[in-house]
């Protein structure tokens, strides 16, 4: 995924059928248990460093790197020594 700019993203995430779009930011070393969320998300990596965990695998993720969740799926997420920030699509139905 190549988009240089937040608003860019968005739009793309609306052609593409996700319901809103939304920057989030993490504090540096926040861990995030197993858990899953009602929306399926794509996302991708601005600042910092994570990583992220289905199922066995797990993947660290930077700037420019991209990850989709599906509805439901259970998933951990672990954010680096300065934190991390990413755009995340998410489709609701």
């Amino acid at each position: 995924m190549n988009i240089s700019n937040f608003e860019a993203f968005r739009l793309q995430a609306l052609t593409e059928g996700y319901d809103e779009a939304l920057e989030r930011e993490w504090a540096p070393l926040t861990l995030l248990d197993m858990h899953t969320h009602p929306f399926a998300a794509k996302a991708v990596v601005t600042r910092g460093e994570m990583w992220l965990t289905v199922g066995d695998l797990t993947r660290q993720l930077r700037p420019g790197d991209t990850f989709e969740i599906e509805r439901d799926e259970p998933h951990a997420e672990r954010y680096g020594s300065e934190g991390a920030a990413y755009w995340v699509a998410r489709r609701n139905d």
